[in-house]
């Protein structure tokens, strides 16, 4: 047990999670230069997504077919929400999974968010049923493809990894600053980050700035790469499918390091970066005389920390498919001396190339009479390299990123779930109600007790009842005291108790530690 409640000091230090968010950021870069497919000009394809893209925003045939197109993604978007609500959310994740992170509607506009992915995915193929029916109309029908260059999506994909997780790594970096688990770290550097608007200020100047200054770096090809480096440690497939496959793992590392993985079910929630409050709310302009109630919006501080994690994970393990199957001829590339390998620019050529055409013995032997010297000449040269490895070698870089994965859900299954000893009460509203108390401050005033004297009372009367102890009200934890600079209220503080596992008053494996008694 004191080795595990170790591991777990250094496992979530904030060097340690740190470190981690900002080598994700930096080999999302290196991985983004040495992709031979971010020079590909040929069409850009991805599994799901592409489809979704090209049921969305191209392939449009015309006339009638047009409205039939958008009346199916229409209802693809709305059964997606629907049914990432109602029945992922709370039937699946919420009562049959019993998923504390998903309790109540914690999680739900991510859920509806995939969801939504998954039925365009499906109802792209029933629209492909009704082009089949039609006849003739190949050239219009939805598949992976999505209508871009590879070059450009690529760019695409590297400003949104960047933002994903560049954002991820100051949101770690702004958690760190503001919560008190490790008092004795970044004394100076908190009090600093709590005065005024400084975080406020520092958050938005650094994003919006080293922003613009990636976006204008990697849309202009102003610095080349391979000028740069000059060649300097090249990589080949399987060092690539390798970078990958860590960047998948440190995605993940990201999540489980935090303090309330996996159920995340803390007591106070961590101001969003760049604002002053723990939670976006959007009221929902709705018709008082169909709707009886108003619907809001409302995103807590980890949903929206992480969940742009799951959104960066989809781009990343596009990255990962790519690595591992990659093949020159199908991007529109071949391997010269040196094993190096050369990218067609030309789009005529890419148009009708072959086998037999697309070689370096061809291309440097033959002449093209528009400019009187070799193909090769024209190519782009390139230092990553294709030795030809194995599928079978490749594909070792799977078990990192399983491993993780297998990691994640297993942690989750076993720490993250209500268990059937764990009572909870629910509604047809929502699927977990949170289980409501007063502060010790609150009864103290009504019953003239003391806070300390009414917490034993609370604990005592619960377990004499025989309700389950799933949440206790306690004091701070890890010597961390109220901070007179802390962008948290005080009111803040009073209505959220300290949640922490009572391991004497149920069977789940406990999550709390403290971190105090086991600072070296």
């Amino acid at each position: 047990m004191e080795i595990d409640a170790r591991f777990r000091y250094y496992f979530q230090h904030p060097w340690s999670r740190l470190i981690v968010a900002y080598l994700v950021t930096f080999f999302n870069f290196l991985i983004f230069a040495e992709d031979p497919i971010s020079h590909s000009q040929t069409e850009a394809h991805m599994i799901v997504v592409g489809n979704c893209f090209s049921f969305l925003f191209n392939k449009y045939p015309g006339l009638g077919w047009n409205i039939l197109k958008v009346i199916c993604w229409i209802l693809a978007v709305i059964t997606g929400l629907v049914a990432g609500k109602f029945i992922f959310h709370r039937q699946l994740f919420g009562r049959y999974l019993r998923l504390k992170m998903f309790r109540e509607d914690h999680g739900s506009w991510m859920t509806m968010f995939f969801s939504t992915i998954l039925f365009l995915f499906i109802f792209s193929h029933i629209y492909n049923l009704f082009l089949l029916m039609a006849g003739s109309m190949e050239p219009h029908m939805v598949t992976e493809y999505m209508g871009i260059r590879n070059e450009s999506f690529m760019k695409i994909a590297a400003v949104g990894t960047w933002m994903g997780d560049f954002v991820t790594a100051w949101m770690v970096t702004d958690m760190m600053l503001q919560d008190q688990h490790y008092p004795d770290w970044g004394k100076a550097a908190r009090r600093f980050w709590k005065q005024g608007n400084n975080r406020i200020v520092l958050f938005w100047t650094v994003l919006i700035s080293l922003t613009s200054v990636v976006v204008l770096v990697i849309s202009t090809d102003w610095i080349s790469w391979d000028n740069l480096n000059r060649g300097f440690l090249p990589s080949d497939e399987v060092s690539r499918a390798f970078l990958a496959s860590f960047i998948l793992v440190f995605d993940l590392l990201i999540v489980m390091q935090d303090w309330e993985f996996p159920h995340f079910m803390g007591d106070l929630d961590m101001n969003l970066p760049g604002m002053s409050t723990t939670h976006v709310k959007v009221r929902l302009p709705v018709c008082k005389s169909i709707f009886k109630e108003e619907y809001h919006i409302h995103i807590t501080g980890k949903w929206f920390n992480y969940g742009i994690i799951f959104l960066v994970l989809i781009l990343d393990l596009n990255m990962w498919k790519n690595q591992i199957f990659y093949k020159p001829y199908e991007y529109g590339q071949y391997v010269g001396p040196g094993e190096k390998i050369y990218t067609v620019e030309e789009p005529e050529t890419l148009q009708n190339f072959n086998h037999s055409t697309l070689t370096y013995e061809w291309r440097s032997t033959n002449i093209d009479p528009a400019t009187n010297v070799s193909y090769v000449e024209r190519d782009m040269f390139l230092h990553s390299r294709y030795i030809g490895t194995s599928l079978d070698v490749k594909c070792l870089a799977f078990i990192p990123s399983l491993a993780a994965f297998v990691l994640f859900g297993f942690f989750i299954w076993l720490f993250g779930r209500f268990q059937d000893s764990e009572t909870f009460t629910e509604n047809q509203d929502k699927t977990y109600e949170r289980i409501k108390r007063k502060s010790p401050s609150e009864y103290s005033k009504e019953m003239g007790a003391t806070p300390e004297e009414m917490h034993v009372t609370m604990s005592d009367s619960l377990k004499r009842s025989g309700t389950p102890m799933l949440l206790s009200v306690d004091g701070p934890h890890f010597g961390a005291t109220p901070s007179t600079n802390s962008t948290i209220s005080m009111e803040t503080q009073e209505t959220h108790p300290s949640i922490v596992v009572d391991g004497a008053a149920q069977d789940e494996p406990a999550v709390s530690f403290d971190v105090q008694k086991l600072s070296p």
